[in-house]
């Protein structure tokens, strides 16, 4: 699956649709447009070309118009970047699938995507509302639609050429499991909250058996305090071969296998999570043992509509 022994050129094979995703990925994820347009284009300068978007974030063309740009300006073909969208929760209707995709085409003013997820295993009342609520404040699930129905649709996607893979995000094992037994076009992604204090080996086993790519998101932790950017292992690792913490934990996580996303906002920061290389076979030793456990991002366990917990 794992093509070049280099971290910044490292791609991984998808099982489907003859794509290739750079193992070091932008995250998206960002609430200022302006922001969003300037935190992109440093990205594409620093040499990422794997970009992670989704309809939730409610910057799609920002994104779009940010890349269409850096391409212009940097004489980068499309095929060079991976794009990557996601479905969200209100459209996981049948019928709702295909609009929802060339919605976000349209925003990003792409004629295709590499890949495109199911947000959530979550399906919420079908509608314009991202989080549609009762009078209590409680969210409205759709109980009419299950995660087969939706990947059927998904599926059907990539049959019409627009859309060259498909996957998953936010989903446990178990979640999964019945899902990947009944796909007729299996997953080729599974985009996961993953780091040292969340290693989620045993579906990582899994991907990694069945030639699924794992992609970690949150690899620093979301940059909380304390957590796995102040962990004293990854301090001393960082101190010992001349890295920032925050490289020596991107690096472990694509020298495990996985590809990863970040989400920097400036220049420098987007040239330091680029710049990253393999660690000491000791050192990515030491990190594997480190027994801290703690997720950082609720929703595969509560199917909240959240990111980040408020209360955290």
């Amino acid at each position: 699956m794992i093509e070049s022994s280099d971290f910044r050129g490292r791609r991984m094979v998808l099982n489907h649709g003859g794509g290739r995703m750079p193992a070091v990925g932008f995250g998206t994820l960002i609430s200022d447009a302006a922001t969003t347009t300037s935190a992109t284009r440093w990205a594409l300068e620093a040499g990422y070309r794997h970009f992670d978007c989704a309809e939730r974030y409610r910057n799609e063309r920002e994104v779009g118009e940010a890349v269409q740009v850096g391409l212009a300006v940097g004489g980068i073909a499309r095929e060079e970047i991976f794009v990557t969208s996601k479905l969200w929760n209100s459209n996981h209707r049948p019928e709702r699938v295909e609009p929802a995709f060339e919605a976000s085409l349209e925003r990003l003013g792409l004629d295709y995507l590499d890949l495109y997820l199911i947000h959530t295993p979550f399906a919420f009342q079908p509608g314009d509302e991202q989080d549609p609520r009762d009078e209590n404040g409680d969210v409205l699930y759709d109980k009419g639609v299950t995660l087969l129905d939706t990947w059927r649709a998904m599926e059907d996607l990539v049959d019409h050429g627009r859309c060259r893979a498909i996957g998953l995000s936010d989903i446990s094992l178990n979640e999964m499991l019945p899902l990947y037994e009944s796909a007729r076009i299996k997953p080729a992604v599974v985009q996961i909250e993953a780091h040292p204090y969340l290693p989620e080996t045993e579906l990582l086993e899994f991907c990694k058996e069945r030639e699924i790519v794992f992609l970690a998101f949150a690899p620093l932790g979301h940059g909380i305090r304390p957590g796995p950017l102040d962990d004293p292992v990854i301090s001393q690792i960082a101190a010992r071969v001349g890295k920032t913490p925050a490289q020596v934990l991107l690096a472990w996580a694509v020298q495990r296998g996985t590809a990863l996303l970040t989400t920097p906002k400036t220049a420098t920061r987007a040239q330091e999570n680029f710049n990253i290389s393999a660690l000491p076979a000791d050192a990515f030793d030491e990190i594997n043992r480190i027994q801290t456990r703690q997720r950082f991002n609720e929703v595969t366990k509560t199917g909240s509509p959240g990111f980040i917990p408020r209360s955290r």
